[in-house]
C-alpha cells in the first residue's frame, strides 16, 4: 500500500501541514497517473487545433485568398461602418448626437414637469388647495432628486464644470466620470429644472458631455482592434466642453469659446476642428429633433428675435450700452462673492452641518418650499410672472417693443399683463424678478442636486437691460435722429445686451456675446453687446474670481488660479520663497527597513525623488509609490518566503538519498534539470494550483522539447501537478521525456528520489527573524520602474515662469536642484498659495532683500554649492 501526501495552498499566515491521501496501491496510482495524461494530451490537442485556425486566419488574411462575394461584401461594410468607429469625425459626430438626445430628452421632462404642476394647481378649488397643488410637485422632485443623486451619483451634485476644469488640468478625480453618475446627471437636472427653481442646465450639460466621451472612448480602448491604438482623451474632452454648450443654446460657435475661456488657460489649435465639428453636430441635431418631433417648420434659434437690422441702434446709444457693461461688472463681482460666502456659510454654520448630518432631505426641503411659496402665483408670484417658465420669462423680456406705449396689439398685451397688475406697473415686478433671481439662484445652488448658474444670471441681465431699455424709451419717445431719419429705442436689443454683460460679468467669458448672437439669431447688436461685456468682464476679473473658480477656491480643488496683470511680484518672487525644502527621499544607498519607514511616514505622496546617496543628493530619478511597495513585497512576501522553504527542503532531500544512487544518471539528469530550470519555476509550482486537480503539489520539472514557448510553459505546469509526495520506499518521482511536437506524452522509466521531510511554513518567530534578515539588505532597484528625467526647475525661478510652465504642460510637482543637487520641491498647493499671496499683496521675507546685496552675494552662493 501506497500512501501519498499533497500540499494545499493556505492563507500566508497559517502553518502549511501535511495531509495525508487515503492508501492507494499501485495499480490504482498507475491508473490516475495514465487518466490525467491523457486529460492532458486531449487538453493539448484542443489547444494546437485552435492555434491552427488562428494561424490559418492570419495567413489567409497575409496572403489575400478568395473569400467569395458575400463575405467580402460583408467585410467591407464592417470596415466602413463598426470599423471606422475610432475615427474622430465618427467619434465626435457620435458624441454631437448623443448629446442632443440627452439635451432633448431632458428639455421634454422638463416641459412634462412643469405642465404637471400647472394641472395641479389649476385643480384646486380654493386658495389652499392650489397652493398645495403648486409645491406639492417641486417637493417631490427635489426630495427625489436628493435621494437618487446621493445613491446613485454624490458626484453628480452641482454644475461639474469647477470639476471639468481641474480634470482637464491633469489632476484625476475619482469617479467624476463615469456612468453612474451620467444617470444621476440626467435625471437630476430634468427634476431640479421642472421643479422651477431658478437654475440652469449649461454647466450639468457640460459634465455629462465629458462623461460620455470617457466612456465612449473606454469602450473603444477595450475592443479588439483599438487595443493598440491611443485613445486622446484629454483631447476629446475639450471637444465635450463645447458639445455641452451647443445643445444647451444651439450655439456651435459660442460652445467652442466658451470652452477654450472656461476649461483651458491653453488651448491646442488641434483641438479647434474637433470642437467646431462636435459642436456643429450636436446644435443641428438638437434644433433639427424640434422640427421632426414638435412639428416646428424649419431650424430656429432657441430665443428668436426680430429687431430691426437696418437701424437698430444710434451711435449715442452707446453710451447707455456702456453703462450696462459698468453696472453688470459690479453686479456680477457682487454676485460671486455674496455665493462664495453664502456657500461657506452653509459649509461653517454649526447648526447647518448638525441638520445635514441628521438628515439630508431638510435643508433641501426648505429650501424648495421657500422658493415655491415667494413664485406662487395669487402671492408674491404675481410680482415676478411666476407662473411663466425660465423660456417664458426670456422671450418676454426680448420682445420687440415698448411696454410703456400704447395701442398695442392683443399679443402684446398678453406679454405685458405677464409683468403688471391693476396697482403695480412694469417697473416693480422687474425689480421684483431682479431680486429674486439674485438671491433665490444663490439659495437655491446649495441643494446637493445638479444645477447651473448660467440660465439664473441671463435672466437677471436680460431684467436689468430691460428697465434700461424701458427708462431710455421713455426719455426718448421719438428716437434719435439720425442719417435723415428717427432712430426709435428698441427695449429688446437692452435686453441682450444687459443678459450677455451680467452673464459674462459672473462666468468672466467674452464668449457669451457670441452665444447671445446664436441664441437670438441676430448680430445687429453686435457692438453694444461686445463693449457692454468687455468692460463687464473687465472690472470683474479685477474684483474677484468668477463663479466657477469659486467653488475651485471651496471645495480646494488643485487648480492653478491666474496671476493678475498688475501684480509686479510674479517677477521678483522665486521658486526658493515658497518651495519645500524638508524632502522626502530615497536613495539607493538605504535598506529595506528604511524604505519601508519612509512609506509609512508619508502615506500621502504618490511619487518620490531618487538620489545617489544622502550626502552629495545628486538627483538621478523618480519613482512612483507602487513600485516601491512592489519591491518590499518581492523581498519579504510569500513568494520568497516559500522559495527559501523550498531550497532549504530540497537540500535537505538531497542529503537523505541513498549512497548508491547519488551517482546515478537519474539523480544527475534531476539535478541537472533543477539547475536549468531554477528558482523562479520551482515558486511557480508552490504558488500555483495544478490544472487537474485545482491543488498545488510540490514536484519536480520535467524535460519537454518544444517549439512553441507558451506550449511548453503550460506543459511544465501540468507536470508539476501530476506528481506527488510519496514516502521512504514507497513510491518515486517520475521523469518524463516528451514528443517534440504533437499531442501525444510518452513516459520514459525513472530513478526513485526520496524526499524525507514535509514541507511546513515558518512559524511567528522564524518568519519575524527571517523577515529582519531581509529587511537589513540593500534595496535593489534594478527591478523598479524609473523616470529618469523628471521634469526641475531651479532656485531662482521667477512665480510667473513656474505658474506658466504647470498650467502649459500639466504638471503636478516639480523638483528643485542647484547644481543637480535636489533642494526642494514644489507642488500645486505651494504654487496655488504662492499665487493667492502675490495677487493679495503679501510681501515674503526675500522679497526685502535689496538687488545689490543679492548680486554680491550671488558669486558666494555659487561657490559654496560648487
Amino acid at each position: 500500500m501506497l500512501a501519498t501526501r499533497r500540499i494545499v495552498n493556505l492563507p500566508t499566515d497559517q502553518v502549511y501541514e501535511s495531509q495525508y491521501l487515503p492508501v492507494q496501491t499501485d495499480d490504482n496510482y498507475e491508473k490516475t497517473y495514465i487518466k490525467q495524461l491523457k486529460k492532458f494530451a486531449k487538453y493539448e490537442i484542443k489547444q494546437a487545433k485552435q492555434e491552427q485556425k488562428i494561424e490559418g486566419k492570419s495567413r489567409r488574411k497575409e496572403l489575400n485568398l478568395y473569400q467569395g462575394k458575400w463575405l467580402r461584401r460583408l467585410s467591407f461594410m464592417w470596415k466602413h461602418t463598426v470599423g471606422r468607429l475610432g475615427e474622430d469625425w465618427v467619434f465626435l459626430a457620435f458624441l454631437g448626437f448623443i448629446m442632443a438626445l440627452i439635451s432633448y430628452g431632458i428639455d421634454k421632462l422638463v416641459l412634462l414637469f412643469s405642465s404637471s404642476r400647472m394641472y395641479l394647481y389649476k385643480l384646486g378649488y380654493n386658495m389652499s388647495s392650489r397652493y398645495f397643488g403648486w409645491i406639492l410637485l417641486p417637493f417631490c422632485l427635489i426630495m427625489f432628486n436628493v435621494g437618487f443623486v446621493y445613491m446613485v451619483g454624490p458626484q453628480s451634485a452641482g454644475s461639474g464644470l469647477p470639476e471639468l476644469k481641474t480634470i482637464l488640468r491633469g489632476v484625476v478625480l475619482k469617479e467624476y466620470l463615469t456612468f453612474r453618475v451620467l444617470i444621476a446627471k440626467i435625471f437630476g437636472i430634468a427634476c431640479t429644472i421642472g421643479s422651477g427653481m431658478p437654475l440652469g442646465k449649461e454647466g450639468p450639460l457640460v459634465h455629462m458631455s465629458s462623461i460620455v466621451t470617457t466612456l465612449y472612448a473606454n469602450f473603444l480602448s477595450k475592443m479588439k482592434h483599438f487595443k493598440g491604438e491611443e485613445i486622446r482623451k484629454t483631447e476629446m474632452l475639450a471637444a465635450a466642453c463645447a458639445v455641452g454648450v451647443a445643445t444647451t443654446f444651439a450655439a456651435p460657435i459660442g460652445g467652442v469659446l466658451f470652452s477654450i475661456e472656461v476649461t483651458t488657460s491653453y488651448f491646442a489649435v488641434r483641438n479647434y476642428f474637433r470642437g467646431f465639428f462636435a459642436a456643429v453636430c450636436g446644435a443641428i441635431t438638437y434644433r433639427l429633433l424640434a422640427v421632426w418631433i414638435d412639428g416646428m417648420k424649419t431650424y430656429t434659434p432657441v430665443f428668436k428675435t426680430n429687431f430691426l437690422v437696418e437701424l437698430p441702434f444710434d451711435p449715442q446709444e452707446l453710451i447707455a450700452f456702456a453703462l450696462i457693461g459698468v453696472v453688470s461688472g459690479f453686479g456680477g463681482a457682487l454676485y460671486c462673492w455674496c455665493h462664495r460666502n453664502y456657500v461657506l456659510f452653509t459649509k461653517r454654520n454649526k447648526f447647518l452641518i448638525w441638520l445635514n448630518s441628521f438628515c439630508r432631505f431638510l435643508y433641501p426641503g426648505f429650501v424648495v418650499l421657500t422658493v415655491s411659496s415667494i413664485t406662487f402665483p395669487p402671492g408674491i408670484g404675481r410680482y415676478l410672472a411666476g407662473h411663466l417658465p425660465p423660456k417664458g420669462h426670456v422671450d418676454n423680456l426680448f420682445a420687440n417693443f415698448t411696454w410703456m406705449a400704447g395701442n398695442l396689439s392683443d399679443s402684446q398685451e398678453m406679454i405685458l399683463n405677464n409683468w403688471r397688475t391693476d396697482r403695480t406697473g412694469p417697473y416693480l415686478h422687474l425689480l421684483s424678478f431682479m431680486g429674486y433671481m439674485f438671491l433665490m439662484s444663490i439659495f437655491a445652488s446649495t441643494m446637493p442636486v445638479p444645477n447651473g448658474t448660467f440660465i439664473p444670471t441671463f435672466r437677471f441681465g436680460a431684467a436689468f437691460g430691460r428697465i434700461i431699455g424701458e427708462i431710455m424709451a421713455r426719455w426718448y419717445p421719438d428716437g434719435f435722429f439720425y442719417g435723415g431719419r428717427n432712430v426709435h429705442v428698441i427695449p429688446g436689443g437692452y435686453a441682450t445686451v444687459g443678459a450677455a454683460a451680467f452673464t459674462g460679468a459672473v462666468t468672466q467669458t467674452v464668449s457669451v456675446a457670441v452665444i447671445v448672437f446664436e441664441m437670438t439669431g441676430q448680430i445687429c447688436h453686435a457692438i453694444p453687446i461686445l463693449i457692454a461685456v468687455l468692460i463687464a468682464v473687465g472690472i470683474s476679473t479685477k474684483l474677484g474670481p468668477s463663479c466657477y473658480n469659486n467653488v475651485i477656491i471651496i471645495k480646494k480643488l488643485p487648480y492653478l488660479p491666474d496671476l493678475l496683470p498688475s501684480v509686479s511680484k510674479m517677477y521678483t518672487v522665486c521658486v526658493e520663497d515658497f518651495m519645500v525644502t524638508d524632502v522626502k527621499y530615497v536613495h539607493f544607498e538605504m535598506t529595506y527597513a528604511e524604505l519601508e519607514g519612509v512609506l509609512k511616514d508619508n502615506p500621502k505622496l504618490k511619487t518620490f525623488p531618487i538620489v545617489e546617496n544622502a550626502d552629495n543628493m545628486v538627483l538621478l530619478g523618480s519613482t512612483k509609490r507602487n513600485e516601491l511597495i512592489k519591491l518590499l513585497e518581492e523581498q519579504t512576501g510569500r513568494k520568497k518566503r516559500l522559495e527559501h522553504i523550498f531550497q532549504k527542503v530540497f537540500q535537505e532531500s538531497q542529503e537523505s538519498v541513498a549512497p548508491e544512487d547519488k551517482g546515478s544518471d537519474a539523480t544527475v539528469e534531476l539535478n541537472n534539470r533543477l539547475s536549468v530550470y531554477d528558482n523562479q519555476l520551482l515558486r511557480h509550482s508552490v504558488s500555483t494550483p495544478g490544472i487537474f486537480e485545482g491543488e498545488s503539489y510540490l514536484t519536480v520539472d520535467g524535460t519537454m522539447v518544444e517549439e512553441d514557448e507558451r506550449l511548453e510553459k503550460r506543459k511544465e505546469k501540468a507536470f508539476r501537478s501530476i506528481f506527488r509526495r510519496v514516502p521512504k520506499n514507497q513510491g518515486s518521482f517520475r521523469s518524463l521525456l516528451g514528443s517534440s511536437r504533437g499531442s501525444s506524452i510518452i513516459p520514459a522509466k525513472g530513478k526513485t528520489v526520496m524526499l524525507r521531510h514535509p514541507i511546513k511554513d515558518m512559524s511567528k518567530t522564524e518568519r519575524k527573524k527571517w523577515e529582519l534578515i531581509q529587511m537589513a539588505c540593500l534595496v535593489d532597484f534594478s527591478n523598479c520602474f524609473l523616470d529618469p528625467a523628471p521634469f526641475q526647475l531651479v532656485e531662482r525661478t521667477s512665480l510667473l515662469k513656474v505658474h506658466s510652465l504647470f498650467s502649459l504642460m500639466g504638471l503636478n510637482q516639480a523638483y528643485v536642484t542647484a547644481i543637480g543637487r535636489l533642494v526642494g520641491v514644489v507642488g500645486l498647493k505651494e504654487l496655488r498659495k504662492a499665487i493667492e499671496d502675490a495677487n493679495s499683496g503679501i510681501l515674503r521675507p526675500s522679497e526685502m532683500l535689496m538687488h545689490s546685496s543679492y548680486l554680491g552675494m550671488k558669486d558666494s552662493s555659487f561657490q559654496a554649492y560648487v
